[in-house]
């Protein structure tokens, strides 16, 4: 039974290191894509990729707060 257990962890072991290959390069070129996009099309001059994502999420925070006030005052009525 030793070393079918053994086997069965190598196998296990393969797998997973091979899972984890995938997903960091999937996770890596969406992070290069998304990097390209913000980089072309939301950056402004002097801003960095990084202060661009988080202005854009601060920004949409903030929109989503406005929208849902206004949603709120239009219940009331």
């Amino acid at each position: 039974m030793g070393k079918l257990k053994d086997a069965n962890k190598k196998i296990e072991e393969t797998v997973v290191e091979g899972y984890k290959k995938v997903e960091e390069n999937v996770v890596g070129g969406y992070k290069k894509v998304e990097n390209k996009f913000v980089d072309k099309f939301l950056r402004k001059d002097g801003e960095t990729i990084e202060e661009a994502k988080e202005r854009v999420i601060k920004e949409q925070k903030e929109l989503e707060e406005k929208n849902k006030r206004i949603i709120e005052r239009q219940q009331e009525k």
